[in-house]
């Protein structure tokens, strides 16, 4: 993982550029000193090579105040070479500005299995208040989680004092609550997942503040929590809220570190890069997929990165980057063709040949190319498992968007078609959102009867509110 060395600090050229506000100057100093490239820059900061490129070349600023901080405190700048609030900042001339994270949700603070609780009760049960504090500082936030996560140290989960003793039978039987959610996602989207999951997570706090148990079941105890951690802020998200999912999502990293499962907290970074790159902050989705690929890329699991990859990919496309998205594509195909390794974590088992294809044609349709776009999807259909309905939903809705863009209706309104058929029994804001997007991209070949049948019939269907 790269870093800055700590003699950068100390350079007088560095300190001024910093003191005087000079970004451009410092980025181009800083990358020389500490003997970094302008990737290694960019995944520090959670920029792109691109933007840095250009911010080194005085063709762009860094001007607004939470891309500042995030800059950075992703580059590890000491608080007192600058005048501004960073998150690892302490001492009187710092405690002015209101903190950018609230309580314990600071990943500043020591991760010990008391502040993996508070940031559960956060997610679970916290005040809107926090978590609204919380949140505004986000991409703050996924720069210094993911730094934390990969660098502190985490305390062991301790025995309880009293209690009674945690079974590895109650853990199986935990695991299995967590899968079958995963499940029911697959087949019939969030719909109320949430609150199942809110209140798997609530039994798991319980277990976790009153129980005893030895390091080990704690370890496995925390693995359980970060899964399911996981896989509500996915509920959450894909139900429609853009906001809330994080504040799982950190609390899924906090509970992987505690696990000491490496995976685990790949796992919440993929959600959190799927969170950027369709929030509006892909070189997020990119940093975040990238910084969790370094971690595992020697673990012999070939399913996870070949995901991270798609994740990186997505992000990379959303930045206009062609190449590099490709590039990555191109190798998560290959990790793909390996198959399954027996270090891969059984939660990933939809990663398949259909889900590089789509992910690829979802590359494809963000870079502006639909004929390759469409070929893609017409790959995904047939290796895709029939029985995963969001993902296919998800994947044939662009798939008619990129078959009307090449100027063929026909085709576009059969795909468009099948999703419609979907739609009647998936329980998912994300999904209903693609499709609100297909129905518009329809609407502008109005005149064509194909697009017309598909028109009136989405017209005659009940809303997605009657339907939940």
């Amino acid at each position: 993982m790269p870093f800055v060395p700590e003699h950068v600090w100390t350079d007088t050229e560095v300190r001024s550029a910093l003191g005087n506000w000079d970004f451009s100057q410092a980025s181009r100093l800083i990358r020389l000193r500490s003997g970094l490239r302008q990737e290694d820059m960019a995944q520090l900061t959670g920029t792109s090579q691109s933007f840095l490129s250009m911010l080194e070349s005085g063709n762009r600023r860094l001007t607004n105040i939470d891309k500042i901080i995030e800059f950075l405190t992703g580059l590890g700048v000491p608080a007192e070479l600058v005048a501004l609030p960073l998150p690892h900042a302490h001492g009187p001339a710092r405690q002015a500005p209101q903190a950018p994270f609230a309580g314990d949700a600071d990943p500043s603070l020591p991760w010990t299995s008391a502040r993996m609780v508070e940031a559960l009760n956060s997610a679970v049960g916290g005040s809107s208040m926090n978590r609204r504090r919380f949140l505004t500082a986000s991409g703050i936030a996924l720069t210094t989680f993911v730094n934390a996560w990969d660098t502190a140290e985490a305390e062991p989960l301790t025995r309880a004092a009293e209690g009674s003793q945690l079974t590895g039978d109650l853990l199986d039987a935990l695991q299995r609550t967590t899968d079958s959610l995963r499940t029911m996602d697959a087949s019939d989207g969030s719909g109320t997942l949430t609150a199942l999951g809110n209140s798997h997570l609530q039994f798991l706090r319980h277990l976790l503040e009153e129980t005893s148990y030895d390091e080990e079941t704690g370890r496995r105890l925390a693995a359980i929590i970060a899964d399911t951690a996981t896989q509500t802020g996915w509920f959450v998200f894909d139900s429609g809220d853009r906001d809330r999912p994080l504040s799982y999502l950190y609390t899924a990293l906090r509970a992987a570190k505690a696990s000491q499962d490496v995976r685990l907290g790949a796992g919440a970074l993929s959600y959190i890069a799927i969170h950027g790159y369709s929030t509006g902050a892909p070189h997020h989705a990119v940093a975040a997929a990238q910084r969790a690929r370094d971690r595992v890329r020697h673990l012999g699991t070939p399913a996870l990165e070949a995901m991270l990859l798609t994740r990186q990919a997505r992000g990379h496309a959303k930045l206009g980057e062609r190449q590099a998205a490709l590039t990555a594509l191109g190798r998560a195909a290959e990790l793909c063709a390996q198959g399954r390794s027996e270090h891969d974590p059984h939660w990933l088992y939809w990663v398949n040949e259909g889900e590089i294809h789509g992910q690829t044609g979802s590359c494809h349709l963000d870079l502006g190319d639909p004929s390759s776009a469409a070929a893609s999807f017409t790959k995904a259909r047939q290796a895709l498992n029939p029985a995963d309905h969001r993902t296919r939903g998800l994947f044939l809705s662009r798939a008619a968007t990129a078959h009307v863009e090449q100027g063929d209706v026909e085709a576009g309104a059969a795909a468009a078609q099948e999703v419609l058929d979907l739609a009647a029994k998936l329980r998912s804001a994300r999904f209903d959102s693609h499709v609100a997007d297909m129905i518009h991209g329809l609407r502008r070949v109005a005149h064509s009867p194909y697009a017309q049948d598909v028109l009136e019939r989405h017209a005659a269907m009940p809303t997605a509110g009657s339907r939940t």
